[in-house]
């Protein structure tokens, strides 16, 4: 049998916990007539299962004819990859052929005799997108992992003037909390404060331990001993899964390896991500007995407005949580021992 867990970030595994509700939040607004939002942005810390949500919703459109579903990457001209993914579509084709849209200038391979050749590339998706909505067609683009870069603020500027335009135009980009932030605080770009977060929490801790119990035929208490090891962060769950099904082993035979994987695949690169003086407050989090803040901060002499800064920040971040008011802990599973590591 084929490991039913998967350490590749961004594919689908076999055994899969869905978050549905908050998939359906996304699916629903975009359904309602008029739609609820046009924008929705998914943020959560790195291995917290952003990708699989995104992809999630997107295939709930891919099967709808009536939908047109863009995948597009930050990392490149993306409102020349969108023109070329559409008017490289063949049943999108003769649309654009009756609507007399000459896309030869542009390279994208449309080209209409008689008809002048459109120049600029956000006037040419205005009428390709235009022509799509009066078919009552709906484009929804998708950007994994979103940064602040100019391509992504050159494609947001563009967006926002065919939602203005009351264009079928759709969007859903993920991205960790200080991309999507830094993004967001562009100028320019400040409808993007209105559109829906949703902010990805821990997986359900009985749903994980289902998911074990049914694939390493375990009692209740022991699939619940096992689940509680990732503390609902979505790649422990595959991680720890992927492990014990490898190997054969017991959960308490592959910490050592558990440990390994998630500081190899996520943990230093969070680790390389926050500010020392965000470095401080987490090794101080990390040596001290007690949960309480007050105690913590002494530790390393910052008054109640300095650690309020930081430690929200690292909240943020899904780093770390406040179990109860004036406590924090730790939201990822085992990164005290990482932290202590380091």
């Amino acid at each position: 049998m084929k490991n039913p867990f998967s350490l590749t970030f961004g594919k689908e595994p076999q055994s899969l916990i869905l978050r549905n509700f908050q998939n359906s939040e996304i699916i629903e607004g975009f359904k309602e007539e008029p739609p609820t939002f046009q924008v929705c942005m998914i943020t959560g810390v790195r291995g917290s299962g952003k990708t699989v949500s995104l992809t999630t919703v997107a295939n709930e459109f891919r099967d709808d004819k009536n939908w047109i579903v863009v995948d597009l990457s930050p990392e490149r001209d993306m409102l020349n990859a969108l023109a070329a993914e559409l008017s490289n579509r063949l049943e999108l084709l003769q649309i654009f052929k009756d609507a007399k849209i000459n896309l030869s200038f542009l390279g994208l391979g449309l080209e209409i005799d008689g008809v002048p050749p459109i120049t600029d590339i956000g006037v040419a998706l205005e009428r390709m997108l235009t022509r799509l909505t009066e078919k009552g067609k709906k484009v929804l683009i998708t950007v994994d992992e979103a940064v602040s870069n100019e391509y992504v603020k050159q494609f947001a500027s563009q967006f926002q003037i065919y939602l203005r335009k009351n264009l079928n135009v759709y969007l859903i980009m993920t991205g960790l909390y200080e991309n999507i932030y830094e993004l967001q605080n562009v100028k320019s770009l400040t409808f993007l404060y209105r559109a829906p977060k949703i902010e990805l929490e821990p997986l359900n801790i009985g749903l994980i331990a289902d998911s074990y119990k049914k694939v390493f035929k375990l009692s209740d208490s022991e699939s619940l001993e096992m689940a509680k090891v990732t503390e609902g962060y979505s790649f422990a769950y595959q991680a720890l899964g992927y492990l014990c099904f490898r190997d054969g082993k017991s959960r308490t035979e592959e910490m050592a390896q558990f440990d390994a994987i998630l500081e190899e695949y996520v943990y230093e690169k969070i680790w390389s991500e926050v500010s020392q003086k965000d470095k401080i407050v987490l090794e101080a989090i990390a040596k001290s007995e007690e949960t309480k803040v007050s105690n913590i901060r002494e530790t390393i002499n910052f008054d109640s407005n300095e650690f309020t800064v930081y430690r929200s920040r690292l909240m943020r971040k899904g780093i770390i949580y406040s179990p109860s008011y004036g406590c924090v802990g730790f939201a990822l599973p085992r990164f005290r021992e990482f932290v202590l590591r380091q």
